[in-house]
């Protein structure tokens, strides 16, 4: 029987639930959902439909460092056999951004990576772990586990990924050295779902909400699902919700047999 897995930056789960999350959680029927910029350091004040949905069983990890801050979720209909948001004494540990989920036969994690525009040390911040995330990813696969990873990667990899590639090629989004750790990444053995599938310009997951961006589609795609190679061929479809509303980011998924 096929899964089908979700990420999707919320920009705020309690916002997120005024504007209807839950039903769209409920109407979809997705088996494992991953959440990213919860802004929530304890999910024990959420409300208890939103804590706990009907059908799931949720994992929270916030960041205890700053409120209403970074913070990610999974929202799963299967138990896993654990789940782990503490990486020890690595930069994964900090600000709430990745949760990872054991089902056996596969680890899935979701992770909020960090913005690099804010400043020239939060580019540095973001570059570490990009490092760190891509050997501990690369560790996994060394102990023969099959890895799903899906997030905020916050970077557009190649000038298909975003409307204005020219314009934005000295942001950060867009630089080479954040593309070419995604270039590394895929040489690790991990394969970017949707371009398996997809070679079509003007598909993305991100807009700007002060210049009303969406509306015409001038977008960025930074929200991705990778897989290791190993799970090729369980893979049967990735796609982009690109209509579903309630955020800047729309949500992204995949289907495995």
């Amino acid at each position: 029987m096929a899964q089908t897995f979700i990420s999707w930056n919320v920009n705020g789960v309690r916002s997120a639930e005024r504007k209807g999350f839950l039903d769209w959680l409920s109407a979809g029927g997705y088996d494992v959902v991953g959440l990213q910029e919860t802004k929530v350091a304890d999910h024990a004040i959420l409300s208890n439909a939103l804590r706990q949905p009907v059908g799931y069983q949720s994992y929270w990890h916030g960041a205890k460092e700053k409120l209403g801050y970074s913070g990610v979720a999974v929202f799963t209909k299967k138990e896993p056999k654990s789940a782990r948001a503490d990486f020890g004494q690595t930069i994964l540990s900090s600000e709430g951004r990745v949760l990872e989920l054991d089902y056996g036969d596969f680890l899935f994690l979701t992770v909020y990576f960090p913005n690099g525009k804010a400043s020239p040390a939060r580019l540095e911040y973001k570059l570490v772990f990009y490092r760190e995330f891509l050997q501990y990813i690369k560790s996994l696969r060394t102990e023969g586990r099959s890895v799903i990873f899906g997030g905020d990667v916050n970077t557009a990899h190649h000038e298909i990924d975003l409307a204005r590639p020219q314009e934005n090629e000295k942001i950060s989004g867009f630089l080479p050295v954040e593309r070419a750790w995604l270039d590394e990444v895929e040489r690790a053995g991990f394969v970017d779902s949707f371009r398996h599938f997809s070679t079509e310009a003007g598909q993305y997951t991100w807009w700007d909400q002060k210049s009303r961006a969406r509306d015409r589609n001038v977008g960025w795609r930074i929200d991705y699902f990778f897989i290791s190679a190993d799970l090729l061929p369980r893979l049967k479809r990735a796609f982009i919700l690109s209509d579903v509303l309630g955020s800047d980011h729309c949500p992204v998924g995949i289907e495995l047999k």
